[in-house]
C-alpha cells in the first residue's frame, strides 16, 4: 500500500488506469500495450523477458482495476489495483497471485518475483504521485528509497 498526501482518489484512479505511462516510471516494465478489454506487458525478469496478455476489468465508482492473465509466461496470474480515499489523500493498495507453473522452482522464482512486483508497482505509484509513503513494509520504502529518481526527476 501506498499512501499519497493531498491527492484525490479520483485523480490518483485516472492515473494509475495509464499502463501505457508505466515503461517510463519504472526500469522493469519493458512495454505495455492498452487494448480494449485489457493490456499486453513485457516485464524484464531475472535474465530474461516475461510477456502476457491479460483482461482488465475497471470500476470507477469503486475505484478498481480487476486483471487476469488470459495468455503468457504465468501459469496464473491475477490481482487488482484498488484507490481509496484517506483522510489525507488517498491510497493505493496493489494485490496480486502468481503462478509459475514450476513446483520445483517456487522456493526460488517467487521471492524474486515477489520483490521485483512490489518494487516496480511502488515506483510506478511513486512516479506518478512524488511524495507517496509506503505503508506497512520497511523493508520496501528503503528500497524504493533508493530506485526512485529524485523528486521532479521523471
Amino acid at each position: 500500500m501506498i499512501d499519497l498526501p493531498s491527492t484525490e482518489p479520483d485523480t490518483v484512479f485516472a492515473a494509475v488506469r495509464e499502463f501505457g505511462r508505466f515503461p517510463g516510471l519504472a526500469p522493469a516494465v519493458r512495454l505495455v500495450e492498452p487494448h480494449e478489454g485489457g493490456s499486453d506487458w513485457e516485464v524484464f525478469f531475472r535474465n530474461g523477458i516475461l510477456r502476457w496478455t491479460e483482461t482488465d476489468r475497471t470500476d470507477g465508482t469503486a475505484r478498481t482495476i480487476d486483471f487476469a492473465q488470459t495468455d503468457g509466461d504465468f501459469a496464473s496470474f491475477a490481482g487488482r489495483w484498488h484507490v481509496t480515499g484517506t483522510a489525507g489523500g488517498s491510497r493505493v493498495d496493489f494485490t496480486t497471485d502468481f503462478d509459475f507453473g514450476i513446483p520445483s522452482l517456487v522456493g526460488i522464482l517467487d521471492p524474486v518475483a515477489e520483490r521485483v512486483i512490489k518494487e516496480t508497482i511502488g515506483l510506478i505509484v511513486i512516479g506518478l504521485f512524488p511524495g507517496g509513503t509506503v505503508v506497512g513494509d520497511a523493508k520496501l520504502a528503503d528500497r524504493l528509497d533508493r530506485l526512485a529518481p529524485p523528486a521532479g526527476a521523471v
